[in-house]
């Protein structure tokens, strides 16, 4: 999107020849759309668990949303404990199943900061701007100035897995997580280590920790 508001895209053309004038028809791929909207409905849903848990200190210092994953970088003094992240994954995967509804809305801005909606430091802003709510604005779980694309409800993530918290820069941490498909693909990915290794060691699954423990290397 330009500085006059016109959108532009960027084309591969595969037959023929494009010159100006030619007339084209441009169509959104709804299975793209749709993977990355769960993973920036997820993107807020996660600032909201990290404010929760952390503390509401913690503020956006990037992100991005894909189809297959999400980055998001925070701001927070030290790592996070492997506690604090099974409970932020936790808080987010509750509200998925809780189905609670996502909600836009223009308006002013200062009305919008009277409902306490947040704000990306150093983001330029108009007059009028665009709330995005999970949950009833009167009780939402999060509450943000956006104007990207989201779902229409919670439970459309499916699912949400933190795969790393790391440290990229002094007082600045970063999470990259997944959602719907990719979850599932994850946890296959897991039941066939799983199987793999305790074939190896010649136990049953439960038994895996306790005889890798026992053998020596």
């Amino acid at each position: 999107k330009d500085s006059s508001g016109k959108y532009l895209h960027t084309v591969s053309i595969t037959e023929g020849t494009v010159k100006k004038g030619t007339e084209a028809s441009v169509k959104v791929d709804p299975k793209s759309r749709l993977a990355i909207a769960r993973n920036h409905t997820a993107t807020h849903m996660l600032l909201a668990a990290l404010r929760s848990v952390l503390g509401t200190h913690v503020e956006q210092a990037g992100s991005y949303v894909g189809q297959d994953r999400l980055r998001f970088d925070f701001n927070h003094f030290q790592a996070m404990t492997e506690e604090e992240i099974d409970k932020v994954e936790a808080i987010v995967n509750d509200v998925i199943l809780s189905d609670l509804p996502v909600i836009t809305k223009e308006m002013s801005i200062d009305d919008a900061k009277k409902l306490g909606a947040i704000a990306i430091f150093g983001e330029k802003y108009g007059e009028t701007v665009r709330v995005v709510s999970v949950g009833d604005f009167e009780n939402a779980f999060d509450l943000e100035f956006c104007g990207g694309t989201h779902l229409k409800s919670t439970a459309q993530a499916g699912q949400f897995r933190i795969v790393s918290e790391t440290g990229i820069a002094s007082g600045t941490r970063r999470i990259e997580a997944v959602t719907g498909a990719k979850c599932y693909e994850m946890a296959k990915a897991d039941r066939a280590l799983i199987k793999e290794t305790a074939s190896a060691l010649k136990v049953n699954h439960d038994q895996i920790a306790e005889k890798s423990a026992s053998v020596q290397i």
